[in-house]
């Protein structure tokens, strides 16, 4: 008998989602400084992340530090003590821990996280990060869930935490935008085609692409339509004419639609 898929909470659909923290001048994207941000503004949270060298769950987004660090190299170079000791450009703050997140976060607000791909290929080459969320994200009291881009992160979630709900990132994947993604994979996933067999809940689509037959296909059979990313009230207007919720940055929203 199979598993029966774990819901989104309605929390992530109450107000709209905090895109890698409430970041802007002195509060860098996915930093604690964020994150506390959002929280006092009863924000929804959406933040990244990857593992170190010795298999800790850190909050980052890209693959190398150089971005928003004065530092240069891959993050997964670095061991979870080295990368907390590095600071984040513009800012007092320095790279955090999943679990310094979570003890911030605490429960008061719904926690979106993206699980990153190490490489971009989205490819079977997952489970460092993985384990690292499961292990941290083990006895949580609050409303959270994990999503990817890669269907084989999502799906190693599935069975190392299988009662968190989880759902997949999507896009159109242009392959302007996804230069290290083989063709065929793109063609591929471009159709959505794994989200039943992952008992995701929900997907996390581009906001500029949700005219896609496939969503509303999705939508029809009652999965959750989060997009990504808002950066206008004008831009959030039209996404919600399709998305039950939006991850927004660059701008302050109201509450969700009810």
């Amino acid at each position: 008998m199979s598993r029966p898929v774990p819901a989104l909470p309605a929390a992530f659909l109450d107000r709209p989602i905090a895109h890698r923290g409430l970041h802007g001048a002195g509060r860098p994207e996915n930093s604690l400084s964020a994150v506390r941000a959002a929280i006092e503004a009863g924000y929804g949270i959406e933040i990244d992340i990857r593992s170190s060298a010795d298999g800790e769950a850190v909050v980052f987004h890209d693959q190398t530090l150089e971005r928003l660090t004065g530092e240069v190299g891959p993050v997964v170079a670095r061991n979870a003590e080295a990368l907390r000791g590095i600071g984040l450009s513009g800012s007092d703050d320095r790279i955090p821990s999943l679990g310094e997140v979570l003890n911030l976060v605490a429960g008061r607000v719904p926690l979106l996280i993206e699980i990153k791909d190490h490489d971009d290929t989205l490819g079977p080459n997952v489970g460092a990060v993985e384990a690292a969320a499961a292990r941290a994200l083990d006895g949580y009291a609050g409303p959270v869930a994990v999503m990817s881009f890669n269907p084989h992160s999502v799906s190693e979630m599935a069975r190392l935490a299988p009662e968190l709900p989880r759902g997949l990132v999507t896009c159109d994947f242009d392959p302007a935008d996804w230069p290290d993604l083989p063709p065929r994979l793109a063609d591929r996933l471009r159709g959505i085609p794994d989200f039943d067999n992952l008992g995701a809940s929900f997907v996390s689509h581009d906001a500029g692409d949700l005219d896609t037959p496939r969503i509303a296909e999705l939508k029809a059979q009652g999965a959750k339509i989060l997009c990504w990313t808002v950066r206008s009230p004008e831009a959030e207007t039209a996404a919600r004419r399709v998305a039950d919720n939006v991850t927004f940055e660059g701008y302050l929203p109201g509450p969700a639609a009810a």
